[in-house]
């Protein structure tokens, strides 16, 4: 299968794009809806399918126009979606998601081989409370508890086929500008996630270009591989 993790930043143009892809599967993050004419390439085209959840995300000020996704796009695949609920509507063997918008999985067959579950997860931005010592945003916390809703898909620490993919707009093996107290906060989600059964296989230098020119915050020996872009 040809899968890739996308970003879209809201934008329509993204699902022009996306429609133009030779992939089968794509996990979606800040995917607004898809504008009319794309919607209506959908509409012709039934290998292509997306899951029907709200366009939206619960956040702690209310609601947005964009979620996490998962779109089907080619015939290659078979895809069973997995209906997210909200805490306080669910039993227990659903899956709930603490705030959604922030966490899509489907079962997913290929032709040959077998199925794999396949999560789309976004970590959403909150800000520090009043009474903290420093007023700013910060994402960990919101990464946690993404976690914790994809725990109900893995209970040891192998032998499952679990691909989660998305934005958890954190840094990995360093902290802001060198800062070592949020490294370490940063490294809990990875540590947890691989105490799971889920450790992280990239982006790195492996498979993708690394910074040039070089951040000063960056340590030199990071292998990460640029994940955003500014418009500099």
């Amino acid at each position: 299968m040809k899968i890739i993790s996308w970003n879209m930043k809201q934008k329509h143009d993204s699902w022009r794009r996306l429609l133009e892809m030779d992939i089968d599967l794509a996990l979606l993050q800040e995917a607004g809806k898809p504008p009319p004419d794309v919607a209506k390439q959908i509409q012709a085209k039934p290998a292509i399918e997306i899951d029907s959840a709200p366009w939206q995300t619960t956040t702690a000020g209310g609601r947005t126009s964009f979620r996490t996704a998962i779109a089907k796009l080619s015939d290659r695949i078979e895809v069973e979606w997995i209906e997210a609920k909200s805490p306080g509507t669910a039993d227990s063997r659903d899956l709930v998601v603490s705030w959604p918008g922030t966490l899509t999985a489907a079962r997913v067959k290929p032709a040959s081989g077998a199925p794999v579950l396949a999560v789309s997860m976004y970590a959403q931005w909150l800000r520090t409370h009043s009474l903290a010592a420093n007023n700013f945003i910060f994402a960990d916390s919101s990464v946690h508890h993404v976690i914790s809703d994809l725990s109900v898909f893995v209970t040891k620490a192998d032998g499952h086929r679990v691909l989660a993919a998305g934005d958890l707009n954190i840094l990995r093996g360093y902290g802001e500008h060198g800062d070592a107290y949020w490294a370490a906060r940063y490294q809990t989600v990875f540590d947890r996630l691989e105490a799971m059964g889920l450790p992280c296989v990239g982006p790195d230098s492996r498979n993708g270009r690394q910074a040039d020119p070089w951040p000063d915050e960056l340590p030199r020996d990071s292998r990460n591989v640029p994940t955003f872009h500014s418009n500099r």
